[in-house]
């Protein structure tokens, strides 16, 4: 399920409004949860009980609010996005080695992301609107591409800003810009009104995954200290590593690159560098560079009639980067 505490960490006027969609969206999640297989069920859970910080249905709600999308199925429809964003989560997991899979184990984890696709897909033929359906393929498709070059970049110490650009435009940004495309596309909107969110929820996913990778290096959740730099061990050549070792001389990155890429870092190594990249201001440009995001984000906006959901779905984007988890 989606966390309503989301919502409730802010001090919004509409964050009623915000917890009626959410309520109405998790009791579509918890449909699937039924299932008679009963690992699959244990993994159901696992899968969707999020922790809020990427509320994709909420985003493709609002867009369709604002398209004035009439039918009830909104809610229905918009689990499609969670179903896709945990899915990729999971398989990103196991092509992580992630720990924390328990019980489950890897084999059991890639059914659930592959049940969670095909629910996806499920839904989006329901629609009965190919354009829609058109969508909502291209992007998986697209994803799928972005984690096949994460893949290729892990461990990559040569990585360089335009190719981080690509990965996360393609991992975690087009799921963004497709909720919010679909709004337009599921309520027969006029194609300027498509573009504009498409470039809206692009602008808005970049942000995320930006700030998504400050937090590997500053993140704490429910006031317990989070793993911090838990990506960097996982091989993730993220912008803040990008930017930092931009900074250093040529033989401190390659002394630097053959000790973690040859997994010969001790825990002490990572903290050093962990404090290496906060200590040297990229952060502080990196968050500069998510608010430049939703500056954009928000003029692609501009272009729509101010409504209430308009309202929305600008505070929305504006949580994406002032999130703390």
């Amino acid at each position: 399920m989606i966390s309503r505490r989301v919502i409730l960490e802010s001090n919004s006027a509409n964050s009623n409004q915000f917890n009626t969609h959410l309520g109405r969206i998790n009791e579509e999640l918890e449909k699937l949860i039924s299932s008679r297989a009963p690992f699959l069920k244990d993994t159901g859970n696992h899968s969707l009980l999020g922790n809020g910080k990427c509320p994709l249905p909420l985003f493709f709600v609002l867009s369709c609010k604002l398209c004035n999308y009439p039918e009830e199925d909104v809610y229905v429809l918009s689990t499609i996005f969670e179903y896709i964003h945990r899915a990729s989560l999971l398989h990103e997991d196991v092509l992580d080695n992630a720990q924390g899979n328990g019980k489950n184990g890897n084999d059991k984890v890639i059914l659930e992301g592959d049940l969670l696709y095909s629910k996806a897909s499920t839904l989006a033929v329901d629609s009965n609107n190919m354009p829609f359906l058109k969508r909502i393929i291209e992007t998986t498709t697209r994803m799928m591409e972005g984690q096949i070059l994460d893949l290729i970049h892990t461990d990559d110490w040569n990585t360089d800003r335009e190719q981080y650009m690509e990965v996360i435009t393609s991992r975690k940004a087009i799921l963004f810009s497709a909720a919010c495309a679909c709004g337009a596309i599921i309520s027969g909107s006029k194609v300027e009104a498509e573009q504009s969110l498409e470039q809206f929820g692009l602008n808005v996913g970049i942000a995320y995954q930006l700030k998504e990778d400050l937090l590997d290096y500053t993140s704490s959740e429910d006031g317990i200290e989070k793993k911090v730099g838990k990506g960097l061990k996982e091989g993730r050549i993220t912008l803040p590593l990008i930017c930092t070792l931009s900074k250093l001389e040529d033989s401190v990155r390659e002394r630097l690159a053959n000790l973690y890429k040859n997994h010969q870092a001790t825990e002490q190594d990572y903290r050093n560098l962990v404090c290496l990249v906060m200590s040297n201001g990229v952060l502080d440009q990196i968050q500069y560079e998510a608010h430049s995001y939703i500056d954009k984000a928000t003029s692609c906006l501009s272009t729509l009639p101010d409504s209430p959901s308009r309202r929305d779905l600008l505070e929305l984007a504006h949580y994406v980067i002032e999130r703390k988890y």
